[in-house]
């Protein structure tokens, strides 16, 4: 017989997504958007926009912020561990996108990265 999330996730509750973990899934599901979004861009732009390290971190970002989402979707034991990580590297891209803003699609990224990161350390204080 399969345990519940309550049986399973004390500390979770039940298996209802509460607002703030409903809100940290959003923040980490947009931000990833953006940042694919803003990839692109930065390809296009080409110059600094499309330096190694700045792509690369891009590309970072989208991805722990689905991994993310995903565990806290399925209120996974290292759900905290993981929003910890997803906060560093939301923060980071920030600060790359930041240091070439010069447009709204930039800012637009660095915005959405300033609230998952923001978002995944409340949720990794949660623990």
């Amino acid at each position: 017989m399969a345990q519940s999330l309550s049986q399973t996730h004390p500390k979770h509750g039940d298996s209802t997504m509460s607002g703030g973990m409903a809100s940290a899934v959003q923040a980490a599901l947009d931000c990833h958007a953006v940042c694919v979004q803003t990839l692109q861009h930065c390809v296009q732009k080409g110059g600094r926009h499309a330096e190694a390290r700045h792509l690369g971190l891009l590309q970072d970002c989208a991805q722990i912020c689905t991994t993310s989402a995903d565990f806290m979707l399925r209120n996974s034991l290292l759900q905290a561990r993981v929003c910890g990580v997803c906060a560093e590297v939301c923060e980071a891209c920030a600060q790359s996108c930041e240091a070439v803003n010069d447009d709204t699609q930039m800012q637009a990224c660095v915005d959405a990265c300033r609230r998952c990161a923001e978002e995944c350390r409340r949720m990794a204080q949660m623990a």
